[in-house]
């Protein structure tokens, strides 16, 4: 009833009106929409985590330690699992991994719970204290609303794929108050292939965004901060500190993608809540900095502050040296990735970006306060260090250098440090290539031939599936059935090469018309001769699930131009030809070619 109710009263009528705008214009306006509407998701999402935080720990007066945090991040992601697990029903963890997977394996569709599940479960998790980010799931809310906007349009593959990218633009720039770095992140991370001309529906929807945030949130940057002038004979320090983010993106990507395998091997859910709970519940204790997002205490590095953990943990006596002060914050460098772990992999929802911005911060402090007491004095301004290093973890583990170097100037109006910014987050996507060739979003869908790329060969034949090219008008013939059987059922087809299966229909071979056109008009050989004495062999076989590329591999070795296709028992399912795969080729190409 609500289907119809729709279609008639708001589809059917919404189209009507669109149908004398140009497709041009009509990608504009839902842009636009889309934006908007990211802008409004992303300003909620921020107020939401923002209250439950104030109103769990705005009490806390720093003088004892505070025991609570030994429980509230547990519950908070006790009260995700369980929305996750009973009311959704479906996996929303690691958004930015999520939607590459809908662009390349779903034709750019993602559900419409999405628009607003992972944003309650988010807001919950990190709001009592998950170790994680909220920026990935606004982008997987981002992505949805754009998605569903043009699946209810009706639009094509390609343009649901450009609003599917305005909405993660949108998202970005909403949460973060940075257009620019919303247009670069959907280009460098999400879409794999778009033209100039797709450039402005991102752009109206990562400004729209945009607006709507300082509309509602006001005017002041995220990362607000004050900056040393930006000086010529620091530069070997920055290209020191790009080497340390590369080792810290390493670090950080391969130990979470560990660790996170580790902890969900634990089949049990609520077992495996309850061992997370309890890790991160007392890192958390020992370690405060690791609480939540941790913008705060990157505020106070920024800003040149001291960060003071008197009373707020039993460690606090490891910082009354100057030598411990790096070394502390090291620990919390290094532990961020196991809270992080054990939030998502424990059932949290939340994303690994603003861990990444907080790491980078910290690796950034740690370096130069270690350069500065090893020199004796100030040799290097620390905050600058914090803001470049946040570039440098972030074009490390995202391996998007772009974004990394334009976001960081624009949450903080730090365009002063451009050079020092461009400098670390190059050394650092260079040096992290030579040892991880794929970002923490991308290395396990790369893995299993998921992952679209900007190369357009490749990225057509990964939208390629190998069960959408199947050919099953071919007749088939029995193993043991007589020459004058199979002249019968080659008078009744129309293709020149026949199957030929046993009882159980599993693949045994195949007879071309070639192979009996000298002997199928002797009739004295009717009864005498079998199927299995014209009976070839198959070069290769072709899975109905495997990858277009590996298919392709097999057709380049055996030189045939067609190949059968069984189940993994070898039960026949039909054929798979060349020429149909050519053809699908270039209609694909002309769907992901945005022109």
């Amino acid at each position: 009833m609500n289907t119809r109710f729709t279609d008639r009263f708001i589809r059917v009528p919404l189209r009507h009106l669109t149908a004398k705008v140009s497709e041009r214009d009509m990608m504009l306006i839902l842009s636009l929409l889309v934006g908007l509407a990211c802008g409004f998701a992303s300003v909620f999402l921020k107020v939401a985590v923002e209250f439950i935080h104030e109103s769990l720990t705005g009490w806390f007066d720093g003088e004892d330690y505070n025991f609570l945090f030994l429980i509230y991040p547990g519950v908070g992601m006790l009260l995700a699992l369980l929305f996750v697990k009973y009311i959704v029903k479906d996996n929303i963890g690691h958004g930015v991994t999520k939607v590459l997977l809908a662009v390349s394996k779903n034709e750019s569709k993602i559900r419409p719970h999405n628009m607003w599940t992972s944003i309650a479960a988010s807001s919950v998790t990190i709001g009592f204290g998950g170790s994680v980010g909220a920026e990935a799931p606004i982008v997987y809310t981002g992505a949805a609303i754009g998605s569903n906007v043009a699946r209810f349009m009706g639009l094509s593959y390609k343009n649901m794929t450009i609003l599917l990218g305005c909405g993660a633009a949108g998202a970005v720039a909403g949460i973060f108050k940075a257009p620019l770095a919303g247009v670069l992140f959907t280009l460098e991370i999400l879409l794999f292939n778009i033209s100039m001309t797709s450039i402005l529906p991102l752009l109206l929807s990562t400004i729209s965004a945009t607006v709507v945030s300082y509309l509602l949130l006001g005017d002041q940057l995220p990362f607000a901060c004050t900056l040393s002038p930006f000086t010529m004979h620091n530069i070997p320090y920055y290209i020191l500190l790009g080497l340390f983010c590369a080792a810290c993106s390493v670090y950080f990507t391969r130990t979470t993608l560990w660790l996170e395998d580790k902890i969900k091997s634990i089949q049990k859910p609520f077992l495996r809540w309850g061992i997370s709970a309890l890790c991160l519940g007392l890192l958390i204790f020992l370690f405060p900095p690791l609480y939540g997002e941790g913008y705060g205490y990157v505020h106070e590095l920024l800003n040149g502050g001291t960060i003071d953990l008197e009373g707020r943990t039993v460690l606090a006596f490891f910082m009354h040296t100057p030598w411990t002060i790096p070394i502390f914050f090291m620990l919390i460098l290094l532990l961020k990735v196991f809270s992080m772990s054990f939030t998502n992999a424990g059932g949290g929802v939340g994303g690994t970006f603003g861990p990444t911005l907080f790491i980078g911060a910290i690796a950034g402090f740690v370096l130069s306060r270690s350069i500065n007491l090893a020199g004796g004095g100030a040799i290097v301004p620390e905050q600058n260090f914090v803001l470049v290093g946040m570039a440098g973890l972030m074009s490390g583990v995202m391996q998007a250098p772009m974004t990394a170097i334009f976001l960081i100037a624009e949450i903080s109006g730090g365009y002063d440090l451009l050079i020092p910014l461009i400098l670390t987050a190059t050394v650092s996507y260079g040096f992290t290539r030579m040892f991880e060739p794929y970002s923490i979003y991308t290395k396990r869908i790369a893995k299993r031939g998921e992952l679209l790329t900007h190369d357009s060969d490749q990225a057509v034949l990964t939208l390629l599936k190998t069960n959408e090219l199947i050919e099953q008008d071919f007749s088939t013939v029995k193993i043991d059935a007589t020459l004058g059987e199979l002249v019968e059922v080659v008078a009744d087809s129309t293709r020149n090469v026949f199957p030929v299966i046993d009882s159980k229909h599993h693949f045994q071979g195949f007879v071309s018309l070639e192979d009996i056109r000298r002997d199928m008009f002797k009739k004295d050989l009717y009864d005498s001769l079998h199927v299995y004495n014209f009976m070839k062999s198959a070069p290769a076989y072709v899975y109905v699930d495997e990858k277009m590329d590996s298919v392709m591999m097999k057709f380049e070795k055996t030189g045939a131009w067609n190949l059968p296709v069984v189940e993994k028992d070898r039960t026949y399912v039909g054929f798979v030809s060349k020429s149909k795969i050519f053809s699908a080729y270039r209609d694909q190409l002309k769907q992901v070619s945005h022109d």
